[in-house]
């Protein structure tokens, strides 16, 4: 890909938007890819734009969409990206409801060349995480999307790593049955009782103070969850992205 594509102006400090860095959240998704600007303390700056994830979504194909994204938006000073898959110090290693070219591929260094701007990529359930806990106990998040996601939190501090989508669960994996093609597969009425169960399954198994429900599909939720048990806007995977930066403030 080209360290030459679109570029984005020059500074958002010196715009007028926020007093301190601006920072793009982009939150990649199997069916969408959705940008907001967001000020040093995580507060929206823009509207959530989103495109639609390319068909066949190579990086390149990605990267591209990403490109005419940024377009809709102000200026900004540095980017927050995430990614559905196992990432590690910029480099995603896997993205199963993606493509296979996503493996050992260089994401974080491929967007600061492209923008000339610094970045920083996580796991997408992570920063959504990070969007939406209170910061004390053991908080726990799972994304219903394309795939499913998760991510905990002990006191604020996120313990990386966790794939719980991909763990075994019945006769297949977690992510089998609350995923996008198990929801098109069991229904809605069927998918709600399996996500009760994986609730009940996830307390015993982690012990969460506290656990919380995003990703586009947690708007088909159809039953009142118990009282630690959020359902939280799907606008959380954006919010989250000042979190990364969290080091450098």
């Amino acid at each position: 890909m080209s360290a030459n594509a679109t570029n984005p102006p020059s500074s958002a400090a010196n715009s007028g938007l926020s007093r301190g860095p601006v920072t793009l959240a982009i939150d990649i998704g199997g069916s969408g890819l959705k940008a907001m600007l967001l000020d040093p303390a995580g507060k929206p700056l823009s509207e959530r734009e989103r495109v639609e994830t390319p068909a066949v979504p190579t990086p390149k194909a990605v990267m591209a969409a990403l490109d005419g994204l940024i377009k809709q938006l102000p200026a900004f000073d540095r980017v927050s990206v995430g990614f559905p898959g196992v990432t590690k110090k910029g480099i995603t290693y896997t993205a199963v409801n993606l493509h296979p070219d996503w493996m050992n591929f260089r994401f974080q260094e491929e967007l600061e060349k492209r923008w000339k701007k610094p970045a920083r990529v996580a796991n997408d359930a992570s920063i959504q995480g990070y969007g939406a806990i209170k910061g004390s106990g053991v908080e726990m998040i799972v994304t219903l999307g394309t795939g499913m996601g998760s991510a905990l939190f002990t006191d604020g501090k996120l313990c990386p790593g966790l794939e719980l989508g991909h763990h075994p669960w019945k006769k297949k994996t977690y992510e089998d049955y609350l995923g996008r093609r198990g929801l098109d597969k069991y229904g809605k009425k069927q998918w709600n009782k399996l996500l009760q169960e994986a609730i009940e399954q996830t307390a015993k198994t982690f012990n969460w103070d506290y656990l919380y429900l995003g990703g586009g599909n947690a708007k088909k939720i159809d039953f009142d969850p118990p009282k630690n048990v959020k359902i939280v806007s799907n606008e959380a995977g954006l919010l989250g992205g000042v979190a990364l930066w969290r080091d450098s403030a």
